[in-house]
């Protein structure tokens, strides 16, 4: 397989893979209208046409990729090159770029034209550890959290309190400090997640989805979560000084 993009005519013929991690963003087109242009614009600035688009909603997390498969069948059976917007957004996650490299055809990404089977291969080495590092920090930082006793995703201590008569300030008191100790838990996380370039409310929240991490009710990562979270640590540091 020829990884780089030597050899190309004008009159040869792309097939496109465009992925984003949720239906939301598939339904709403957020992430993919960026790809689809990279896609296209690729291909007319190379005087070639773009025989087919292939787009897959899945987590980063999944190694099945069928629509990639299929991707990669067509552009085999058709003879084309398989285009893709961006690699480096999809750098660490080892499962894509083994079956990139594997695929049996010729690839191109926008972004870095000149990737081929010796740099998809590398990549993919770094990003199974890069994974396997994250994960185990994770780990690590919520095995912390409830060695200090924090409960981790667990709603209920509010609710046992006013079982117990102990309402008003108390209960106030102990919530706050509950979610100031689950909020800065995950500081080193969200800076992180952050550092690796998620950093808008919508991209942080779907890098906490991805690695596994619940919210302190046991649920999914939203928009207003994260802004929660941000909110609350920002508060931490003003009356503590606890987060920087």
């Amino acid at each position: 397989m020829a990884g780089s993009g030597a050899g190309l005519t004008p009159t040869e013929r792309f097939v496109g893979y465009e992925r984003v991690s949720t239906a939301r963003q598939g339904a709403s087109g957020l992430g993919l209208a960026a790809q689809r242009s990279a896609i296209e614009g690729y291909a007319r600035s190379r005087g070639a046409e773009v025989a087919a688009i292939f787009t897959e909603v899945e987590s980063g997390r999944k190694a099945d990729r069928p629509e990639l498969a299929r991707a990669i069948r067509h552009a085999r059976l058709t003879g084309s090159t398989l285009l893709i917007a961006r690699l480096d957004r999809l750098s660490r996650n080892a499962a894509f770029l083994l079956t990139l490299r594997d695929g049996g055809v010729r690839f191109l990404a926008c972004d870095m034209p000149a990737a081929n089977d010796l740099t998809v291969g590398i990549m993919a080495l770094v990003a199974e550890a890069e994974r396997d590092l994250i994960s185990r920090r994770t780990r690590e930082a919520l095995a912390a959290a409830k060695a200090r006793g924090v409960k981790l995703g667990n709603p209920n201590g509010a609710a046992a309190l006013h079982r117990a008569g102990k309402g008003g300030a108390p209960l106030r008191a102990a919530v706050s400090r509950n979610a100031d100790a689950f909020a800065r838990d995950l500081a080193p996380v969200l800076a992180e997640i952050r550092a690796g370039g998620a950093t808008t409310l919508r991209g942080i929240a779907a890098a906490l989805n991805e690695r596994g991490v619940l919210t302190r009710r046991g649920g999914a990562w939203g928009v207003s979560n994260v802004g929660n979270l941000i909110a609350r640590l920002e508060g931490a540091s003003e009356r503590s000084g606890l987060y920087s």
